[in-house]
């Protein structure tokens, strides 16, 4: 039930944003008096589920829920009708309007999904506001990953993060993503005696954890009590239950998540049996388990009651500040975040349907549903704008070489760009759903 529920979220919201950004287009030529053809949502090959012709358009609804598309006449796009571009131009026809005007039509729409992340944003942040993790609920500071620790740069366990680039911290959750990917570099630290300390980082870590595989991360210190085992995992079968406490590994006393985390990765062999010891009613308990290969033993930790998040609500106009705010940055992040997929670890980040599907929750939430649909909307607008042929971005280079030389492209070029762009996606496809799938069969 789980899976439907996810699945319904993801196709109503691709639903929507398909539909909102098929739609630029659409407006765009008509108001340019360019005829469209026909407007899908989905894509139909060999049959529709629905269509239903009105004027110059037919409006359909496909089968195949991987996208949708406009046919504007006179155009080279992923229908590929040569028979109606070997015909004499019409005044109807994309290829007869002059350049700027077939710009226009090709920024639309990317520029509704623009419009409409920033709107639901506004929107989301107007109805429910937003909840932050501050510094006060820190009662053990923050974990500091391997990665930082490898580097010596004087942060520990304990630490609470008080500043930021001179900016005191308001949400302890921002502060990984402001010095990984916004370039903040100093950073004012209250080591766990109590003493003041700044730390500035060199300019160039962001380039350095990229190229190393590494990341920045900071998260709340917490105890290691069991909330949930995950069935097909080795502590399910171990018989480690919810509400276990783990107080050591294989006769070593471990305190906290992160601990434990960092005495698992310390392990080689998977098939090495390992040793847990558990306070399950008041008793002390030893478990024997294994490993997985990321070197994981398959249980989630409970997240202690008084590690709170503070709920802040705003009036309308302070949304519309804090939404555009929120919208920016989360454009800002996600372009910052794209050189990542040229690593080992992005490349093998990189989802499909599953990944993006697993961004909602398993129980219907308006609030998250919406949260997402905005993020989704930005990322279309950003993926689609990448200069790739067959994206509305290969067109858009296309459009500019013509402005600026004065010459079109030749319509041989821009029919193999599209191939060769179409290409380029569906494998690009193939392998992030690939991925999803031996994530989901190799339990990673």
């Amino acid at each position: 039930m789980d899976f439907w529920i996810k699945a319904a979220q993801l196709i109503l919201s691709l639903a929507i944003l398909i539909t909102v950004h098929e739609f630029g287009h659409y407006l765009a030529a008509r108001a340019f008096k360019i005829r469209v053809e026909k407007f899908y949502l989905f894509f139909d090959p060999w049959f529709s589920l629905f269509k239903k012709k009105i004027g110059d358009t037919e409006w359909g609804i496909g089968w195949l829920p991987l996208g949708g598309y406009v046919k504007i006449s006179g155009m080279i796009d992923e229908s590929m009708d040569k028979e109606q571009m070997a015909q004499p131009p019409k005044d109807y026809e994309f290829r007869s309007k002059p350049a700027w005007q077939r710009l226009i039509v090709m920024i639309a729409g990317v520029t509704v999904n623009v419009i409409v992340g920033f709107f639901i944003y506004i929107a989301v942040v107007s109805a429910w506001g937003e909840n932050v993790i501050s510094n006060d609920t820190l009662k053990y500071g923050v974990a500091v990953n391997e990665d930082i620790k490898a580097l010596n740069l004087g942060f520990e366990d304990g630490d609470i993060i008080t500043a930021v680039n001179g900016e005191k911290v308001e949400n302890a959750n921002l502060v990984n993503i402001q010095i990984f990917l916004r370039g903040y570099r100093e950073v004012e630290v209250q080591k766990p005696n109590g003493e003041i300390k700044t730390i500035v980082l060199d300019e160039d870590i962001d380039k350095y954890m990229w190229e190393n595989d590494a990341y920045i991360a900071f998260t709340p210190r917490i105890p290691i009590i069991v909330d949930s085992v995950m069935s097909d995992r080795h502590a399910y079968t171990a018989g480690l239950t919810k509400g276990d406490s783990i107080v050591s590994i294989n006769g070593e006393p471990v305190s906290f998540f992160n601990n434990l985390q960092a005495k698992l990765g310390e392990l080689e062999a998977k098939e090495t049996p390992i040793t847990i010891g558990v306070y399950r009613n008041g008793e002390k308990l030893e478990i024997e388990t294994f490993t997985d290969e990321n070197k994981t033993i398959g249980f989630m930790p409970q997240s202690p009651e008084w590690l709170e998040t503070t709920h802040i609500s705003y009036t309308f106009g302070e949304s519309i500040k804090k939404g555009i705010e929120k919208a920016g940055w989360t454009m800002k992040d996600y372009v910052a975040q794209l050189p990542l997929i040229f690593t080992s670890k992005g490349a093998q980040s990189v989802g499909g349907f599953g990944a993006i599907g697993g961004l909602f929750p398993s129980a219907w939430n308006w609030q998250v549903f919406w949260t997402n649909t905005a993020f989704i909307s930005l990322v279309l607008a950003i993926m689609n704008i990448l200069p790739i042929p067959a994206l509305d971005g290969g067109h858009i280079v296309f459009l500019l070489y013509e402005m600026i030389t004065g010459r079109e492209a030749p319509q041989k070029v821009l029919e193999y760009a599209q191939v060769i762009g179409f290409i380029l996606l569906i494998s690009l496809f193939i392998y992030a759903n690939g991925n999803d799938l031996f994530r989901y069969f190799s339990g990673r």
